[in-house]
Formats: structure tokens, C-alpha cells, sequence
């Protein structure tokens, strides 16, 4: 055997054994669990949802779904006023901000004038959605990382203008509205003033809008420049099905058609979300349930002596009291079945990111952490 034998590695691509893969919150098979780590909606899917997809479970499972969506973009232009060709369905929102990196974002050469570098550049706040700096390393792109104010705000349109770190010429701009995992609401009008200064594509992930006070989707029609990303997994409790969409200018859609896989949303995740749009009222009352619990928890969190940041999402931001660290807490909570999201390399592991649950899932956790106080700040 030859001593420079290929151990495997030599086959990959440099800049592949660098990355850092994205991680997601841990899908425990543990039973008796209360699972409060992966913002997934704590009620089922629609009676109606569920027997459609029971339904659709026969002969067609042998043929390919359809190749573009159809029925589903009309049916979602029509739920947001826009035609269908300003709709693109993906295989969860992930994959097409996934396209968008292809699409729009040109990988780095050190050939490359100023202009050019700019085509390069692939832009975001941070702390946010942390697949962002993944799919601008897989792509070779140039990440420019911008830090929120101290409050997680957006920094106002002056402070970007005359922030150097700011790139108004940026490739792609992701901006994620409610903001992850800070749970922070941004306004439509701050968002707009936000667009109006970019020269490149501008990305508005809505994951979270549904449990917002407002929302930017009409923004998808007012720039040329934007698309908002929405996904079925939060509000409408479809995971499972791996079902977004972005709504946009067609030329953008376009484009993003032109890259993406075919076949590449499943037949039976189109029809669950077809009949999710037929059954809008009754996740209209889960989100309200979801928002109510919400602020109930936060509410007593505070009572506990939690810092809780404000929150828009399905989630809450907080950083525990005394001074036992975030990572305790997250490990005494474990061990009480309940189970939330600890973010170990983050400049902000002092906070635990807890997703909103059933009432009963809530008063578990509380439980859990009012034990976990007695312990922790009376010892």
C-alpha cells in the first residue's frame, strides 16, 4: 500500500472539511418529555388537514407530485392578494433561502474589484436565524455580519448609513422578522426604510409573522428587490411535511425556479398545505392560544426574577436569575423532562431560549424552573 494512501478526506473539497453544519435543536426520543426547544407548534394539524392527507395516501403515492405547485400557488396568491407567478414553493423555507445563495450570490475570487466583491457578499444581523453563516460558507460567499443594538433592535437607517460595517451593495440580505432566537418584532416601516437602501436582493424570513403584531408581506410587491419567506411548519404545524414559500417579483422567482431541484416539495406536504388554507379559522385560534400563553409565561418568568425579552414569536429569550449560568439551568430543567434550547458557542449562552407550549406543557416548565429556583437561589 502506498504511504500517501487516500484516507477519504482528499476527496473532499477544502472548503467543505472547514464547515460547521448547521445544528438543530435535539430531536429526543426519550419519552415523557415536555419538548419546548424547536419552536414546533404544540397542537396538532386540522381535522381536515389530517383526513386529506389520510386520503391521498392510495395510488398516487407511485407518481411524481406536481413539478411547480400549482394548485398550492394560486390558492396562496389568493391568500395574499399577489399573482401566482410571485410565488415560489420550497422544501421548507431552508431550501429556498438555500436557492437564493445560488441564485443571487456569486462565490469570492481574489480576482474580484470592489463592484464585484459586492456580488459576493452575503449579509445579516446578528444574533439571528444561525443557518445564515452555513449557507454563506457553503457557498464560498463573503459574510458580513452585523451586530443588532443592545436591545436586539434593528440600528436605525442613520447609524447604517454611517456604519462601516453596513454594505448598502450587499449580494443578498437576510433579515429574519421576528428576529431568532431574540424573539424581537420589527416594524414594517422600519423594514421598508430598510429596503429602500439596498442595491441587492433583500430576504424578509417570516418564520414568526403569525404570532407578530404586524408583518412586512407587503413589501413582496412594493420592491423589486424583496422577497418574503413564509413557511407552514410554525403557525400551521406542518414539520413534519417540510412545506415554504417566498413571495416576490416574478423575476426573481424566476430565477430562483431556474436553480432549484425538480420535484422538489413532497406530494402529500402540497396537499396538507392546500387544506390548510381551507382551514384558516381554526389555526387562527391556536395562534391567539399560543400568544396568550406566551405572554402569561413571560409574565411569571419575570415574577421569578427572569430577564424576558419582549417577544413576537412562539418563543421566549430569557436569561436566568442569580448567578448560576444558562447552562445549569438548561441541564436542571433536562433533568425534570423538560426540554428547551441552549445555545453552547453563542455570545449569548447566558440565555435559554424556551418555545411556547400548551398550557399543561407551561406549567411543567414552570414547575420545573420554580423547583430549580428554590435550589439554585436559596442554597
Amino acid at each position: 500500500m502506498s504511504k500517501h494512501a487516500n484516507t477519504g478526506s482528499d476527496w473532499v473539497r477544502p472548503l467543505v472539511q472547514r464547515l460547521r453544519p448547521y445544528e438543530p435543536g435535539e430531536q429526543s426520543k426519550e419519552k415523557g418529555l415536555v419538548k419546548l426547544n424547536t419552536n414546533e407548534n404544540p397542537y396538532p394539524p386540522s381535522d381536515r388537514v389530517l383526513k386529506a392527507m389520510k386520503a391521498a395516501v392510495d395510488d398516487r403515492l407511485r407518481l411524481y407530485p406536481d413539478p411547480c405547485c400549482h394548485s398550492l400557488k394560486e390558492a396562496l396568491a389568493g391568500f395574499h392578494g399577489v399573482q401566482s407567478e410571485q410565488i415560489i414553493v420550497g422544501n421548507g423555507s431552508d431550501e429556498l433561502l438555500a436557492l437564493a445563495t445560488r441564485a443571487f450570490v456569486e462565490p469570492q475570487s481574489s480576482r474580484q474589484g470592489h463592484v464585484q466583491k459586492n456580488r459576493s457578499v452575503i449579509q445579516y444581523f446578528v444574533p439571528s436565524y444561525s443557518l445564515y453563516p452555513v449557507l454563506s460558507e457553503i457557498h464560498g460567499a463573503i459574510r458580513n455580519e452585523v451586530p443588532l443594538t443592545k436591545d436586539f433592535a434593528i440600528p436605525s437607517a442613520r447609524k447604517l448609513k454611517s456604519e462601516s460595517r453596513w454594505n448598502n451593495g450587499a449580494a443578498l440580505t437576510y433579515v429574519t422578522t421576528p428576529n431568532a432566537p431574540t424573539g424581537r418584532g420589527y416594524t414594517s416601516r422600519e423594514l421598508r426604510s430598510l429596503c429602500r437602501g439596498q442595491q441587492g436582493v433583500v430576504i424578509l424570513d417570516e418564520a414568526y409573522a403569525d404570532f407578530a403584531e404586524e408583518n412586512a408581506m407587503s413589501l413582496a410587491s412594493d420592491f423589486k428587490n424583496v422577497l418574503v419567506s413564509r413557511t407552514f411548519s410554525k403557525s400551521y404545524a406542518l414539520c413534519f411535511q417540510r412545506i415554504g414559500y417566498f413571495v416576490g417579483h416574478p423575476s426573481l422567482v424566476r430565477a430562483l425556479d431556474c436553480v432549484r431541484d425538480s420535484y422538489n416539495v413532497n406530494g402529500l406536504g402540497q396537499v396538507a398545505a392546500l387544506e390548510t388554507l381551507k382551514s384558516l379559522s381554526y389555526y387562527r385560534k391556536n395562534i391567539t392560544r399560543i400568544i396568550k400563553t406566551r405572554d402569561t409565561f413571560a409574565l411569571r418568568l419575570r415574577s421569578l426574577g427572569f430577564d424576558v425579552l419582549p417577544s413576537q414569536a412562539n418563543f421566549l429569550f430569557v436569561k436566568p436569575p442569580g448567578s448560576v449560568d444558562a447552562k445549569t439551568w438548561f441541564e436542571g430543567l433536562r433533568e425534570r423532562k423538560v426540554l428547551v434550547r441552549w445555545f453552547a458557542d453563542s455570545p449569548h449562552s447566558d440565555r435559554l431560549r424556551i418555545t411556547i407550549g400548551t398550557r399543561d406543557n407551561m406549567r411543567q416548565c414552570m414547575n420545573a424552573l420554580q423547583t430549580l429556583c428554590s435550589q439554585f437561589l436559596c442554597s
